[in-house]
């Protein structure tokens, strides 16, 4: 049986950790080039060479629009096309309704919102001409439950959510599809400091902090165990994926059934 992305291109934003980082892994695995992005170039590279000439680390920060337009033009440029369009990157974000500033307010639509409708922006062309496309977001329960995130977070990926909507009544008929991954209760570096401080603890102190990560989300849905990375990384294979053709501005949660209740139900 033949891997299901032979001769699709791939851009995936924030692939140097975590869900990313899995679905790089995934894609590659079954048979896509792909371009994926991250502030971090000693490890993209290093993922990059692991994974062979189908793999090309771009350096990009997301909050920023010209980097973003970089990123599409070098997946061009290292590729020749782009067929799927992965906006995983994102991050936690600071400010409750009482204290929240402008700053703050600012760098969570950037990093979160913004990302996602730059990258459509500049690769909606490319889709359009070649006649489709596959644009995947992601985004999180935190859009559609109450405290599951914080005031910023969750209403930047409310919007990511809609927008995904719109941008798929607005691509369908070119034969491009847009949809949302809200993954749950994952469990990731993102947790305890995100990529970077992983990367400052030893392996023993990362798979402690990983082992306690898991018990503790493990309680947060109804299947009693945390979701991982490669949970998330195979919904958005499928989503890429030639079986998904006829699936368009949706919303599916990876959660285990975490969205369908409260934490006291479980």
């Amino acid at each position: 049986m033949p891997n299901i992305l032979t001769n699709k291109v791939a851009l995936i934003t924030g692939g140097t950790s975590g869900i990313g980082q899995a679905t790089v892994e995934l894609f590659i695995a079954e048979g896509a080039k792909v371009l994926f992005t991250g502030r971090g170039e000693e490890k993209g590279q290093e993922i990059a060479a692991h994974l062979g000439d189908n793999a090309v680390f771009f350096k990009a920060d997301i909050t920023q629009e010209a980097e973003i337009k970089a990123s599409v033009d070098q997946a061009i440029q290292s590729f020749g096309r782009l067929d799927i369009l992965f906006n995983n990157a994102g991050g936690g974000t600071l400010g409750d309704i009482e204290d929240v500033t402008q700053e703050q307010f600012h760098y969570a639509m950037d990093l979160l919102v913004g990302s996602v409708l730059y990258a459509i922006k500049y690769a909606t062309p490319l889709m359009k001409a070649q006649g489709s496309g596959r644009i995947i977001n992601n985004s999180s329960i935190s859009a559609i439950r109450t405290h599951m995130g914080g005031y910023l977070y969750s209403g930047a990926k409310a919007a990511v959510s809609q927008f995904t909507r719109m941008a798929g009544m607005d691509l369908g008929r070119y034969g491009i599809t847009v949809n949302a991954i809200s993954p749950g209760a994952v469990a990731t570096p993102v947790f305890y400091g995100g990529s970077s401080r992983a990367r400052t603890l030893d392996d023993a102190e990362n798979q402690r902090k990983m082992e306690k990560l898991n018990r503790n989300l493990a309680k947060a849905n109804p299947m009693q165990r945390a979701g991982q990375p490669l949970d998330v990384a195979n919904l958005a294979l499928f989503l890429a994926s030639d079986l998904a053709g006829y699936i368009n501005c949706q919303d599916i949660a990876a959660d285990g059934g975490m969205s369908a209740g409260g934490r006291d139900n479980f």
